[in-house]
């Protein structure tokens, strides 16, 4: 992650942004949101996410089934736990923000971006 984004978080987000740790499932203050609005990186403010493409997955975490610009993310290979994932980042400060996965909503896109609620922020629409 880039240095300059970040004096602004807090011990908690630096775990999760930087040193791509996962909070604790069904205790992410997004997970639950349902308000209008757009989703942002926590560290740099990038916009993410659209409330509108929010779903719940049932995983414990806030899911989102399509990005709000595709060049606003970048996506890695991710083998940490032994296992192949896709680890999701921020393209701007490439902050770590979850996962990708292939069970998203099929009448959708199919996928299912699982997002730690401490790297992100919201915006209300108004």
């Amino acid at each position: 992650m880039k240095e300059k984004f970040l004096k602004n978080l807090t011990k908690e987000e630096t775990k999760i942004l930087k040193d791509k740790s996962t909070e604790i499932p069904f205790t992410g203050k997004f997970l639950k949101n349902k308000k209008q609005g757009i989703y942002t990186c926590k560290a740099c403010g990038q916009e993410l996410f659209k409330s509108n493409t929010k779903y719940n997955s049932h995983s414990g975490w806030p899911s989102f089934y399509d990005v709000i610009k595709k060049g606003n993310i970048k996506l890695i290979k991710d083998t940490t736990l032994g296992i192949q994932r896709i680890e999701v980042q921020c393209s701007k400060c490439l902050g770590h923000l979850g996962h990708l996965f292939e069970d998203g909503p099929q009448e959708e896109t199919g996928k299912r971006y699982c997002i730690n609620s401490l790297s992100l922020n919201f915006k209300e629409k108004k």
